[in-house]
């Protein structure tokens, strides 16, 4: 496989991948700036590299044993770097929040999608608490979830800047089509905080009449569990909160009026394993950890068809 994009998170996934022992190879490493420290850092581990960008891939040698590429550019650039390699026939890993493919967190559809040409990771936001709104939606109707995804001013690189509006766009369409909210909102802070704060998530869940808080309690403690396995500094915050609205007592939403039922409250945490950045980069690592758990997954069941991907 291939790395497109030598910034924070491509180099990332390079040293996560190094180091593990998974069915994955890296056979380059592309970037457009040759003094990168990640394409620097590529070519002292003994991977390939070019500052030719997806031309540059295309070119280099190695290209033809590629069958996988993660994208770690930004929304723009995926757009034509799928556009150059989808006629070759390889699969992509997107971690911008493009879109082009559907979109993927491994805990609740990564099955439904295993012989997909693209796969869209969402956002850091979205790996963090689209788990928790399907977990709800398991057992409640989620009439409206809210999503605040605070991070590091410092583990936001240029391709999460100029992505900012893509960012809240990709949350909120995933946490309806993939969370099974029917209304979505995402709201994203990049915190300036010195020395700075590990990343926080809120979630905020809407839920139609009385809920069965005990389900819902459960369904959230297994789904953090299970994101643990990949993302092992993911956790709950605190315990989960719950509000009841009655008629007497309702929560007025400015777009639809009065609210009975349940309000859920889920805060998260996300330290880093800093592999790469500190551990207070947290939206890294759940993006580049949540892309290896699916790229892993996905070469186990192309080996299983006989479609092995190097």
């Amino acid at each position: 496989m291939a790395i497109i994009g030598s910034g924070n998170i491509g180099t990332d996934l390079l040293i996560k991948i190094l180091r593990r022992d998974g069915p994955l190879r890296v056979a380059a490493m592309v970037g457009i700036d040759a003094a990168s420290d990640g394409l620097a850092r590529a070519a002292r581990m003994g991977v390939a590299t070019t500052a030719g960008g997806v031309d540059g891939l295309l070119n280099l040698p190695q290209f033809e044993d590629v069958e996988l590429v993660f994208d770690a550019t930004s929304a723009d650039a995926h757009l034509a770097n799928w556009a150059a390699l989808e006629p070759t026939g390889v699969r992509m890993i997107d971690l911008t929040p493009a879109a082009v493919g559907p979109y993927c967190v491994p805990v609740v559809n990564l099955d439904d999608h295993l012989d997909a040409p693209n796969l869209n990771m969402v956002t850091c936001g979205g790996q963090a608490t689209v788990p928790i709104v399907a977990a709800v939606s398991q057992t409640a109707i989620v009439s409206y979830a809210e999503i605040i995804s605070s991070i590091s001013s410092k583990s936001a690189g240029p391709g999460t800047r100029a992505n900012i509006d893509e960012f809240t766009e990709t949350t909120s369409a995933a946490v309806q089509s993939v969370g099974g909210a029917q209304r979505a909102k995402t709201i994203m802070i990049l915190n300036p905080a010195d020395p700075p704060v590990l990343m926080r998530n809120t979630v905020y869940c809407l839920v139609d009449s009385d809920a069965d808080r005990t389900a819902i309690g459960h369904a959230i403690a297994e789904t953090i569990d299970t994101v643990r396995a990949y993302v092992p500094g993911y956790r709950l915050k605190q315990p989960v909160q719950f509000e009841s609205f009655t008629a007497g007592n309702p929560l007025y939403i400015p777009e639809t009026g009065k609210f009975i039922g349940t309000r859920v409250t889920v805060m998260l945490e996300v330290a880093g394993a800093a592999h790469y950045l500190p551990a207070y980069a947290g939206n890294l690592d759940i993006m580049t950890s949540a892309a290896i758990a699916t790229a892993e997954r996905v070469a186990i069941h192309t080996r299983d068809t006989s479609r092995a991907i190097p």
